[in-house]
C-alpha cells in the first residue's frame, strides 16, 4: 500500500519519539526520568475545572462555531488587552484544537508553493515540517550559544529574498529559553518595514513563563500589526495541554482564511473546553503566578547541576521550561563499543544506560545541543542529572 508524496516530506516529531520510547521502558519496568516532555507538570487550576463540570450541567454538547463561541472570543480580546495592551476584535479571533492546529491553519492559508518561510534557528520541531506541508521552503537563520541564541536584524535583512513569505519564530522559545526584548523587537521590525509584503507568526504560547519579566509582542508595533499573527494557547500557562485549545489573533482575511481551512478539516474544538477557557483567560492567574514561581527555582538548580558537568556549556534560559546545553565536547567518544556520533546517539546513551529520556538538538537545528526540560519534580531533576554526570563521565 502506497502513502501519498506529502507524507515523505514530514519528519516524525523527535519530541513525540522520545516520549514514546520512555513510555515504552517504562512499561518494561525501567525507572526512566522524562526530561523530554513539554507539559507542565501540574494540574489544571480548580477554578477552570469548575467551569468545565459547569458547561457539562449546563448541557455544552453540541456542535460549536468553527471560530468559537462569540464569548470565548471576546475572551481572548478581553486578555490580549490586559496582558499585552492588543486592541483585536472577536472578527479577528480563530480558536483551534491547540496551538499546533493554529500554527497548521495560518501556515496553510497563506503559504504557497516556492514561498520561502524564515525561521531562526533553534525552533520548535514543528515550524519546518508544517512549511514543508504547505509546499513551502523553509529558510534557516542559524544564531549562536554566544547571542543568547536570538537572531540580529542584519542576519534577518540578509535571508529576506523576493521569495519570502513569511517570518516565523517564537518568544519564549522553545528550545532554548530565549526571549526577544522589546528594543531586539524593535530592530527586527525596522527590518520589517522596508518588506511589507512579509507576514510574520509570534508563537508566544510560552508568554507566562518568561522570567524577565514583562512579556514583549511585535504586534505592539502598531504599523506592523495587521501583518503579524499572533499564536498563543493554554496548554502552558494553565497546565491545559490535553484539553487542546490554541488561537489565532490575525487581521480578519487570514482569521477567515483559518476559519475556512478549519471548517473542513475539525470544525469547532471542544464545547467543554471552550467553556473552561473563558474562566482560564479572564479569570485569576494565581495558579499561572506560582507555576513560574516554581519553574524559576527548577531553572536555578538545574543550571547548577549543568555546570558541574564537564565540558558542558550552556545559556541561561530567560523564558519557557528547558535548558539547551552544547554536549558535542561527547561527540565521538564511545562507550564500550558503542561511539557516540552526534546529539542522537547521546541522547539514546542517556536513555538506555542513564534512563534519562531528552530531546535531540537536530530536531531543533541545533545539532550540537540536547534540550533537557525542568518540567518535572526537584527530586527528579536531581536524580536525572546525577545519573546524566555519570554517565558522561563512563564515556571515553
Amino acid at each position: 500500500m502506497k502513502l501519498s508524496s506529502r507524507l515523505q516530506k514530514l519528519n516524525e516529531s523527535e519530541t513525540l519519539k522520545m516520549s514514546k520510547l520512555s513510555r515504552e521502558l517504562k512499561a518494561k519496568g525501567v525507572d526512566v526520568i522524562d526530561l523530554s516532555v513539554g507539559e507542565p507538570d501540574f494540574n489544571t487550576p480548580d477554578h477552570v475545572k469548575q467551569a468545565a463540570k459547569k458547561a457539562i450541567d449546563d448541557n455544552y454538547s453540541h456542535y460549536t462555531p468553527v471560530a468559537g463561541y462569540a464569548d470565548l472570543r471576546e475572551a481572548v480580546c478581553v486578555k490580549l488587552k490586559r496582558d499585552n495592551d492588543l486592541d483585536y476584535k472577536p472578527e479577528n479571533i480563530v480558536v483551534s484544537t491547540g496551538a499546533k492546529q493554529s500554527l497548521a491553519n495560518v501556515i496553510l492559508a497563506v503559504v504557497e508553493e516556492g514561498d520561502e518561510v524564515i525561521i531562526p534557528t533553534p525552533y520548535w520541531v514543528t515550524y519546518s515540517e508544517l512549511v514543508r506541508l504547505a509546499d513551502g521552503k523553509p529558510v534557516f537563520i542559524t544564531s549562536s550559544i554566544e547571542s543568547n541564541y536570538k537572531i540580529t536584524a542584519q542576519q534577518l535583512e540578509a535571508a529576506i529574498t523576493p521569495k519570502t513569505k513569511l517570518f516565523l519564530f517564537s518568544s519564549p522559545c522553545n528550545p532554548s529559553g530565549s526571549v526577544y526584548s522589546k528594543k531586539e523587537l524593535e530592530g527586527l521590525a525596522e527590518v520589517f518595514r522596508k518588506h511589507p509584503g512579509i507576514l510574520i507568526i509570534s508563537d508566544e504560547i510560552y508568554e507566562y513563563i518568561n522570567y524577565r519579566g514583562k512579556h514583549e509582542s511585535i504586534a505592539r508595533f502598531a504599523d506592523l500589526k495587521e501583518r503579524v499573527i499572533v499564536i498563543n494557547g493554554l496548554s502552558k500557562g494553565f497546565a491545559m495541554t490535553g484539553w487542546r485549545l490554541g488561537y489565532v489573533a490575525a487581521n480578519p482575511v487570514i482569521a477567515k482564511g483559518c476559519e475556512k481551512l478549519q471548517g473542513q478539516i475539525t470544525s469547532g474544538t471542544s464545547s467543554i473546553t471552550q467553556r473552561a477557557a473563558i474562566e482560564a483567560l479572564t479569570g485569576d492567574l494565581a495558579s499561572a503566578q506560582e507555576m513560574l514561581k516554581i519553574f524559576t527555582e527548577r531553572r536555578k538548580r538545574m543550571l547548577e547541576l549543568l555546570k558541574e558537568i564537564p565540558g558542558i556549556v550552556c545559556a541561561e534560559p530567560d523564558g519557557a521550561f528547558y535548558v539547551f546545553p552544547k554536549v558535542d565536547i561527547y561527540f565521538g567518544k564511545k562507550h564500550g563499543d558503542t561511539p557516540i556520533k552526534n546529539a542522537d546517539d547521546l541522547c539514546m546513551y542517556l536513555l538506555n544506560t542513564a534512563h534519562v529520556s531528552s530531546v535531540n538538538g537536530a530536531a531543533f537545528g541545533e545539532p550540537t545541543c540536547i534540550r533537557f526540560s525542568f518540567a518535572n519534580s526537584m527530586e527528579n531533576i536531581e536524580k536525572a542529572m546525577s545519573r546524566i554526570k555519570k554517565a558522561l563521565a563512563d564515556l571515553s
